[in-house]
């Protein structure tokens, strides 16, 4: 666990074994010199303490990024999240970290939990402040009904588009779950042509455009097997990664981007809507092919601009304000696309490296201001 640790964190890792449930979990508190750790809390059957770290530090960049107060930290259940005795390791979670939640953290949604369970998370320590994200009716934010991560990343395609002077609209999104449908809703809106979508079942492709008002209906009655009733012609998943199109939305899982499939994307734009989808090599090797990349922690920040409205007022009386959240959410995206587009431009290398560059500066200065880090004479000794 010490190969985690450098400069910037992690500060704190805790890890848990519930022996009756089988539940395994592990809380990995980044950095805190910007604010306390907030990050989503995920569950799945096969994670790792290292795959939470490396959230976790993403959250970091992700809040500096978006010039936020919070620290970067995340939060992870090794559990099968279809399992009937989920309730029983969420429950668990909760009572093991109870030191550290809400003070140091607060729980929030990611893969595998909804908003039902970040109230079963608040219930268990007794603590309507425990999770971000709970149900609407609890005074939480609705993020499935404004899926405000998709409508960020659609802001970001819309803004990196009039940035790079791009005027072909067709659009591939790989994953149509809770960011990769939203998006798609939103660009929709914004008069995009969505050529292709896939899911964990499959792709569908239709070149003059699919009809969105279906994909959306059957994603809902059928969930990932909307792949077999929409119209459009099926492909094997992961194949839209290099279709023809002029923006790529990666907008499912980690790692479908290496240096092999980078050198065959043949979209224009490419915009994160996941995390970490691309490596270190595939992102030199778009660069060098002329691909503009926005990089995850900018494209996928929607969700923690609504988050820290969840956090400022989950204790209010009134609930979370969703009025302002939306468009706050599009003002932010679409500065912050800009801002690290142009810095990269102006200084050369990769958008990740300059999205990068500007929050490790925002957080170093944090950290020098608190006496995080050593005084030059005492890094000269």
């Amino acid at each position: 666990m010490f190969d985690l640790m450098d400069e910037w964190g992690p500060e704190k890792v805790v890890t848990v074994n519930h022996q009756r449930s089988g539940m395994r979990g592990v809380l990995v508190i980044d950095n805190t010199s910007r604010g306390p750790g907030k990050g989503g809390t995920r569950m799945r059957p096969d994670l790792t303490v290292g795959e939470v770290a490396s959230l976790a530090r993403v959250m970091t960049w992700k809040w500096a990024a978006v010039d936020l107060y919070q620290g970067g930290a995340k939060a992870g259940i090794r559990f099968d999240p279809a399992s009937p005795h989920k309730e029983e390791a969420l429950r668990a979670f909760a009572r093991m970290l109870s030191n550290e939640v809400p003070r140091e953290y607060v729980f929030g949604l990611d893969m595998g939990l909804n908003e039902a369970d970040a109230a079963i998370l608040c219930d268990e320590l007794g603590d309507r402040g425990a999770a971000t994200g709970t149900p609407a009716a609890l005074g939480g934010v609705a993020y499935d009904a404004l899926g405000i991560t998709g409508h960020g990343v659609a802001e970001s395609v819309d803004a990196a588009m009039e940035h790079c002077g791009l005027d072909d609209r067709r659009v591939v999104v790989q994953g149509f779950g809770a960011v990769g449908h939203a998006t798609v809703r939103r660009l929709d809106e914004l008069g995009y042509r969505i050529v292709a979508v896939s899911t964990a079942q499959g792709a569908l492709h239709a070149p003059d455009g699919l009809d969105v008002t279906e994909l959306l209906r059957l994603r809902a009655e059928h969930g990932d097997a909307l792949v077999e009733h929409a119209t459009g012609t099926r492909l094997p998943a992961g194949a839209e990664l290099t279709l023809d199109t002029g923006v790529l939305v990666p907008a499912a899982q980690q790692g479908v981007i290496d240096a092999g499939v980078a050198g065959q994307v043949r979209a224009r734009l490419v915009v994160e809507g996941a995390n970490l989808p691309t490596d270190a090599a595939a992102q030199q090797v778009l660069a060098e092919r002329g691909v503009t990349v926005v990089p995850d922690f900018i494209a996928n920040a929607g969700g923690i601009i609504a988050a820290a409205f969840g956090m400022r007022d989950r204790y209010s009386p009134f609930g979370v304000q969703t009025a302002e959240i939306v468009p706050t959410v599009t003002e932010r995206m679409r500065t912050n696309t800009l801002t690290v587009l142009q810095s990269a431009a102006e200084h050369g290398g990769t958008s990740h490296e300059a999205a990068g560059q500007l929050a490790r500066d925002r957080v170093r200065r944090a950290m020098e201001l608190r006496g995080q880090r050593p005084t030059p004479e005492r890094m000269a000794l």
